[in-house]
C-alpha cells in the first residue's frame, strides 16, 4: 500500500522508509565511534528502533516503558509515566547505555528517563540518546536524531494501522493483502 503525501501537519511514513530511517540512524551512531554497553529502548515508539540497533550492534537489549500519549486515542500527550521496572536479558543496567525511541516531541520523556537512571541507575556511566525525528517543539536535542521537524506533524508511522486494528477483524484485514 502507498502512504499519502506527506504536508507540513501531517507525516507519512511506510514500512520501508521505516526501516531505511532506523537503519540510517544507526549508522550515525556508528559514525560517531561512540562505543556503549546496552541499548534501553523506551515502549512502545522506540522498540521497533531499539531492537534493530541492539541488534547491528550486537549489544544487550534493555526496555522501558514509558506513555504520555493515552488521551484522545492516542494523539493528544498527557502526564509520562514511566514504569518501575525494565526488561532486560543480561545483568544489571550498567555503563555507557544508548536510549532509543522514535520521536523527541516536547523532549519531556528522554529529558525524564535520563534523570530517572541518573537517580536510580549508579552503575550507568554515560547515557546518550538516539531518535529518528525532532520536533521544533522539542526543548531538547538528542545526541543522535536523522530529520528535525520545524512545522511540528503528526507523524504517521507504519504500525499505527494496529491501534484501530482488534482480534475479531484480522480475518477482513488480511483479505486486502490476498492476491487473487
Amino acid at each position: 500500500m502507498t502512504t499519502p503525501p506527506s504536508t507540513d501537519k501531517d507525516l507519512w511514513v511506510s514500512w520501508d522508509e521505516y526501516n531505511r530511517l532506523i537503519e540510517r540512524l544507526a549508522l550515525k551512531v556508528y559514525e560517531s565511534n561512540w562505543k556503549f554497553d546496552m541499548v534501553l529502548c523506551l515502549a512502545r515508539g522506540g522498540v521497533r528502533p531499539g531492537d534493530a540497533i541492539s541488534r547491528i550492534f550486537d549489544v544487550p537489549l534493555a526496555i522501558l516503558s514509558t506513555s504520555s500519549y493515552r488521551e484522545e486515542a492516542g494523539t493528544k500527550q498527557g502526564d509520562l509515566d514511566i514504569a518501575k521496572y525494565m526488561t532486560m536479558t543480561k545483568g544489571p543496567l550498567a555503563g555507557r547505555i544508548l536510549l532509543v525511541d522514535d520521536l523527541a516531541d516536547s523532549g519531556v520523556t528522554l529529558m525524564r528517563v535520563r534523570e530517572h537512571l541518573q537517580a536510580n541507575y549508579q552503575d550507568v556511566t554515560e547515557v546518550r540518546s538516539a531518535v529518528i525525528w525532532v520536533k521544533g517543539t522539542s526543548s531538547i536535542k538528542p545526541d543522535y536524531h536523522l530529520v528535525d521537524l520545524p512545522h511540528n506533524p503528526w507523524i504517521h508511522q507504519p504500525f499505527e494501522d494496529y491501534d484501530g486494528l482488534r482480534p475479531h477483524q484480522l480475518s477482513s484485514w488480511l483479505k486486502k493483502f490476498e492476491q487473487n
